[in-house]
């Protein structure tokens, strides 16, 4: 078995391998076009809608608002995460393996990128989930205030978001709840994600339709109130909502046919969910002065203010439940690409046992209570950019590996080729990019001392223990081919 630079932090597995890989992961094959689709969907659609679009819109928490504006902000991060959509969709038809952009930058780019990119993913997707269940929390404490039960204020949510708040108590809650629901198995996770995503879809459409009758047109006056610069702000932020795709990437080693349904689930998702944010963000600015929208129960308040606090109750209660399919997509996107790096060796075997039901039981625990403890202690805008940070830089490195794989393996066989090669992903990149410059510093500085400590760790143990490492003693536990 021949390996080049085997000794090189830019040595790169070969798609055989991880093909011969996938075949032995212990992950159960159980996940068809249309359980990958609402994995995609369910992962996409909900705290962009329910929580992110009153927040920008708004401008509160320390920001200008996008006033109506919010919806070019919407419609610019998608056409930034359409461009990587497509780079997915090539990568999940040619290597249907669980790891996502950590699998496609080490195949494409080598180790040490790939290993960046899977460590920023881990804490990108873990703080999505944090993110997800504090605007859970805030739907929820809607609910029960609509029904005459008001939830003490000190469990609400920190200091930083609620005056007299201490910790955000529901949303510790519902982490450990969807965790619970994700360690039953891929099957049962699959058919919770379906039903779910499909009540998500009929209150979306319900809310459209019935909050169109109370659009007012004064309120889409004036559109752009703080211009352009916050416009491209709330796209960075609300670039949180557009790339639930790439988690559902991560299932790939448990769909039936990955490289049939991948690419299709992928585009399917986005388009879907792309459509619903256009409509819903032009009733909720229509529906409410963009400077009164609430930050963290945008539409049910905004149904409060035109007079109809009963659907306002209503609209929390589901709104709980279709927010849930988020929290699910973006746990499972956080165990399978942890999973996949302790099987290439790059974290502890211990991480990558799998029980009967084919689920990494450890790491689903570990970053279930890992994203608890930031959704109760830390307020949403500051998880939500560091979010975006990694996100976008994960797009950066697949829509770059995208283009080095097709010149370098033109004739490597891909059920779907992107377009219009290499300007849509170049477009991918350079969007990236700039909506990463509209973040605040204090992102960057968090997101870099990250970064810095899964360097130490990478040359601490990482390199050496790689199954790729001939020295490692890993290393004859796997089959190399060039």
């Amino acid at each position: 078995m021949a390996v080049q630079n085997a000794h090189s932090i830019m040595r790169r597995k070969s798609i055989a391998q991880m093909d011969d890989e996938a075949e032995k992961s212990g992950l159960f094959k159980s996940l068809g076009l249309w359980q990958l689709t609402a994995i995609g969907v369910g992962g996409i659609i909900g705290i962009g809608i329910f929580t992110l679009a009153g927040l920008v819109a708004s401008g509160q928490e320390g920001g200008e608002g996008a006033g109506p504006a919010v919806l070019i902000s919407f419609l610019i991060a998608g056409l930034a995460s359409a461009a990587a959509a497509l780079s997915y969709a090539e990568f999940a038809g040619m290597i249907p393996r669980a790891g996502s952009a950590y699998t496609y930058g080490y195949v494409a780019l080598g180790e040490i990128i790939g290993w960046f990119i899977g460590w920023d993913l881990l804490l990108e997707y873990i703080a999505i989930v944090a993110v997800v269940a504090i605007g859970i929390s805030g739907y929820f404490t809607e609910f029960l205030g609509g029904i005459g039960v008001e939830v003490p204020v000190w469990m609400q949510g920190t200091g930083d978001t609620v005056e007299g708040g201490v910790v955000n108590l529901p949303a510790i809650v519902v982490c450990l709840f969807i965790t619970f629901i994700l360690s039953r198995g891929t099957k049962t996770f699959g058919r919770f994600e379906l039903v779910a995503v499909a009540l998500k879809i009929l209150l979306i459409l319900f809310i459209i339709g019935l909050g169109f009758f109370y659009v007012s047109a004064e309120n889409y006056t004036p559109f752009m109130p703080n211009g352009f610069g916050a416009v491209f702000t709330g796209a960075a932020v609300v670039f949180f909502a557009v790339f639930g795709y790439d988690a559902m990437s991560t299932a790939a080693e448990e769909a039936e046919d990955g490289k049939k349904h991948m690419p299709k689930a992928i585009l399917l998702s986005l388009a879907i969910a792309m459509g619903l944010y256009i409509l819903a963000t032009l009733v909720l600015t229509g529906m409410q002065n963009w400077e009164e929208l609430d930050t963290s129960a945008a539409f049910a308040v905004a149904f409060q203010s035109v007079g109809l606090p009963v659907i306002a109750t209503i609209i929390s209660a589901f709104a709980v439940i279709s927010i849930l399919t988020v929290m699910l997509t973006f746990l499972l996107g956080v165990t399978r690409v942890w999973f996949s790096m302790s099987r290439d060796g790059l974290l502890p075997r211990w991480f990558s046992e799998t029980d009967r039901h084919g689920t990494p039981q450890r790491v689903t625990w570990i970053a279930g209570i890992a994203s608890a403890f930031l959704a109760g202690v830390f307020p949403i805008r500051l998880i939500a950019d560091l979010t975006n940070i990694g996100i976008l830089a994960a797009f950066v490195v697949v829509c770059l590996a995208v283009i080095v794989l097709r010149y370098k393996r033109p004739d490597q066989p891909r059920t779907f080729r992107l377009p219009l090669m290499p300007i849509i992903p170049a477009f991918g990149v350079l969007a990236s990019l700039f909506l990463i410059l509209q973040l605040e510093p204090g992102t960057w500085l968090r997101f870099g001392i990250w970064l810095l400590i899964g360097l130490v760790i990478y040359f601490a143990y990482s390199k050496r223990n790689s199954v790729m490492n001939p020295n490692s003693p890993r290393y004859q536990e796997v089959i190399h081919d060039e």
